[in-house]
């Protein structure tokens, strides 16, 4: 039963994405998560920038591929703090004081374990993983200070992420703002000094990034104690196994989804390894960008997630449609918009980060078709995000795994294979995956549709 004790910092914290129109609701609570992104990427973004100011393609390439290996395990714990950040939606949505406590207690055990065993067992497989994404010799050493150091700061990671979760569950996607500007903000200056005066190479990007990624949880773990952002008692923190259960459920699918996905990222890594260290380094420049474009995507995905959970656990499922066209919408529209730009200026976007003109030339082929993939990612990102909310993930699993299968991982090789002087033809590999997960998608939707599960 809902209890009605309730925090008086409580109104300030949870946001009611139930009334008010489906638009404005995605964008108020969309735009401060896309800030959010975009502060955690551009700091990440720079790690490379810096590191190609100050060093050759060797320290990129360690740079970009260490990088990627973290892209993936972020993501993966990303997804997994969606099972939270959903079923404390739909606590929010009924109005369910204690059912709110106990979505809150139960995700800090759950990750808190999680994040001890995956430093454990991830500190021992740093240099495995870089042998098995057959890392130029030449970049091993400093790809290994890279990876060895971010897997060191796990737990800072884990703990950020689980933290924003809490928040944005409550349908507050501003306060995490404010903590990831300043840890952007530290990044940037402890990446110049790490790398430039003190010349730590990767590692002094690597230790940047940590760093900052504890700063941001601190902050954020401060404001908490502070101002009793969260309202929870001792006893919700009392393990329940159908809470945990609940969360698992949920992020489960949604985590192994996005590793599947960043698995194939990797494969393709390593098939442009074998191509030599200027295609790495062409690569791993371009996958930055496009990680920097996906984005708009990203944040559709977590805000229909978050906005339909609410309205899933207050019966508003045309409200939750609603937001589903919406985000879909504004999405392809940015999509098509940033497809035309790069046509125009890739040549000169990857030369912000590199003056080899060998790997602005091949850099440039790849980028030109992979873009086209923020736009059919659109759609398929935000039927992911509408699945999620209705206790669906393994719906969003499923597209995506027979697009990596089927689609991604044979059009990358063949791509190499077939065209061995040009990254571009490799480049469609990725566009290609999302549109016909996209289809998938559809066709899920519909059936839903149909039995009357979406209906309003």
């Amino acid at each position: 039963m809902a209890t009605t004790e309730r925090n008086p910092y409580d109104d300030a914290m949870q946001q009611d994405l139930t009334t008010g129109p489906a638009g404005r609701n995605l964008l108020r609570f969309s735009i401060p998560y896309l800030a959010s992104s975009f502060l955690q990427t551009f700091y990440g973004m720079t790690d490379l920038f810096v590191t190609g100011k100050f060093n050759g393609a060797e320290a990129i390439s360690a740079v970009a591929i260490g990088s990627q290996v973290m892209h993936m395990l972020t993501v993966m714990i990303v997804g997994l703090a969606m099972g939270t950040t959903v079923n404390l939606g739909k606590a929010v949505g009924a109005k369910d004081q204690h059912r709110i406590g106990q979505v809150i207690g139960n995700s800090v055990w759950f990750f808190a374990l999680t994040g001890i065993f995956a430093t454990l067992i991830l500190v021992r497989l740093t240099d495995p993983i870089l042998y098995l994404l057959s890392t130029p010799s030449e970049t091993f050493t400093e790809a290994h200070a890279y990876l060895l150091t971010c897997m060191l700061g796990i737990p800072c990671i884990i703990a950020y992420n689980v933290v924003v979760a809490l928040f944005r569950g409550q349908g507050d996607s501003r306060t995490p703002l404010f903590f990831i500007a300043i840890a952007g903000v530290a990044n940037i200056l402890l990446d110049w000094y790490f790398i430039g005066p003190l010349g730590m190479g990767a590692q002094g990007a690597a230790l940047a990034t940590v760093i900052s990624q504890a700063l941001s949880f601190l902050l954020a773990l401060a404001a908490i104690l502070k101002m009793k952002l969260l309202s929870v008692k001792v006893s919700d923190f009392r393990p329940d196994g159908k809470t945990m259960r609940a969360i698992v459920a949920t992020g489960l699918p949604i985590c192994l989804q996005d590793a599947f996905v960043q698995v194939s990222f990797l494969l393709i890594t390593i098939i442009v390894n074998r191509r030599g260290v200027i295609d790495a380094a062409a690569v791993g420049i371009v996958e930055k960008l496009i990680s920097f474009l996906f984005l708009v995507p990203s944040a559709m995905l977590s805000s229909v997630s978050a906005i339909a959970s609410q309205n899933a656990g207050a019966g508003h499922n045309d409200r939750s449609l609603r937001t589903l066209w919406c985000a879909m919408a504004f999405s392809a529209i940015f999509g098509l918009v940033v497809t035309v730009i790069v046509q125009v200026a890739a040549e000169s976007i990857v030369a912000l980060f590199t003056t080899d003109s060998r790997v602005i030339t091949q850099g440039a082929d790849y980028f030109r078709s992979y873009v086209f993939d923020c736009f059919f990612a659109s759609f398929h990102f935000s039927m992911s995000g509408f699945f999620c909310a209705y206790e669906h993930a393994d719906y969003s699993f499923l597209s995506n795994v027979l697009s990596i299968v089927l689609v991604r991982i044979p059009g990358a090789w063949w791509g190499s294979i077939a065209f061995p002087n040009s990254l571009w033809p490799m480049g469609w590999a990725a566009p290609c995956g999302s549109l016909f997960s996209s289809i998938v998608c559809a066709i899920l939707m519909r059936h839903l549709w149909k039995r009357g599960t979406i209906r309003p």
